[in-house]
């Protein structure tokens, strides 16, 4: 294979958590080619995007990982955007903005690539990524190769999608965005920006964004924020005194002291309002028994 590999990569500093052990190997493809003759040739490799929204355990990861970072390269035709699935989102919002394009604006802020946007249906401020997606390019794992799949066939709902079933790997998706003068689209930016700034940890306070999805009818952090947890700490993890919704590591937290954290706020909410949050991070890697328990109370396994 000709991309380049790293033994005994260390994920924590490719993580927007800082928290992470080690991959036995990680690979760093450039193109669609390189790619593709990964998922061909290693065997249950892990895909790591922009590690923004993850949980990697702090004993590391037993697979191959394959990070995504180095595929950055987007086009541009007429209102058209087409884009590789490592392209940082807040780097393509401003291109868009830059040519009048609407519809990336609620990605401004985002520290994560197109692969999760897409993966996740990311979205905020009344906007989402599935409102512009048109198309994309996977790599069937059953199959053994690329297919193109539809807005239809990629099932998007709040927070999910196809891809979350774990047939298809994103390599790049097409997005057709709106006309709209430039100025109106900085306002939005500026407005969504401001509102991040006072609601979301910035990336100096390592976080990996919301901890809880929204449940139906009602929000994650209002429900945590009635519950009193804001403050709450264990070991190097403390719940954002900006936003109960958020866990910043304070201090060379682990895996285990973020999902001890978690199970905290979980149980708070179940205990005062009989609802069960549902994690939005997700964990990556060996866990260990303590984490193995918890992570089956919060997603329901037991």
């Amino acid at each position: 294979m000709t991309c380049e590999v790293i033994e005994n990569y260390e994920l924590k500093r490719h993580t927007s958590f800082k928290i992470g052990g080690c991959a036995k190997r990680a690979f760093f493809p450039v193109s669609t080619e390189e790619f593709e003759e990964l998922l061909q040739n290693l065997e249950n490799p892990l895909i790591l995007g922009n590690c923004s929204n993850v949980l990697i355990s702090s004993l590391g990861i037993e697979n191959d990982v394959i990070i995504t970072s180095k595929m950055d390269k987007f086009e541009v035709i007429n209102n058209t955007i087409t884009a590789q699935c490592g392209v940082k989102v807040p780097m393509l919002a401003r291109e868009a903005e830059h040519r009048s394009l609407s519809g990336f604006e609620f990605m401004i802020g985002f520290p994560g690539s197109i692969g999760g946007a897409v993966y996740m249906n990311a979205s905020a401020h009344s906007q989402a990524i599935s409102d512009t997606f048109k198309s994309c390019r996977a790599f069937d794992l059953k199959e053994k190769k690329i297919v193109e799949l539809n807005k239809d066939e990629m099932k998007f709902a709040y927070r999910s999608s196809v891809l979350q079933e774990g047939r298809y790997i994103l390599l790049d998706a097409k997005f057709e965005l709106l006309p709209v003068s430039k100025e109106e689209i900085s306002a939005i930016m500026k407005r969504n920006l401001e509102f991040r700034k006072y609601k979301q940890p910035s990336l100096a306070m390592p976080n990996a964004g919301s901890i809880f999805r929204n449940p139906p009818n009602d929000s994650a952090g209002r429900l945590l924020e009635k519950a009193g947890v804001k403050g709450l700490k264990h070991g190097g993890a403390q719940v954002w005194l900006g936003h109960a919704n958020f866990i910043v590591n304070i201090e060379n937290a682990t895996s285990t002291d973020v999902s001890q954290l978690m199970n905290k706020m979980y149980n708070e909410v179940k205990e005062k309002y009989t609802i069960e949050l549902m994690p939005e991070v997700k964990f990556v890697g060996i866990k260990s028994k303590e984490e193995e328990e918890l992570w089956d109370t919060m997603l329901n396994k037991k």
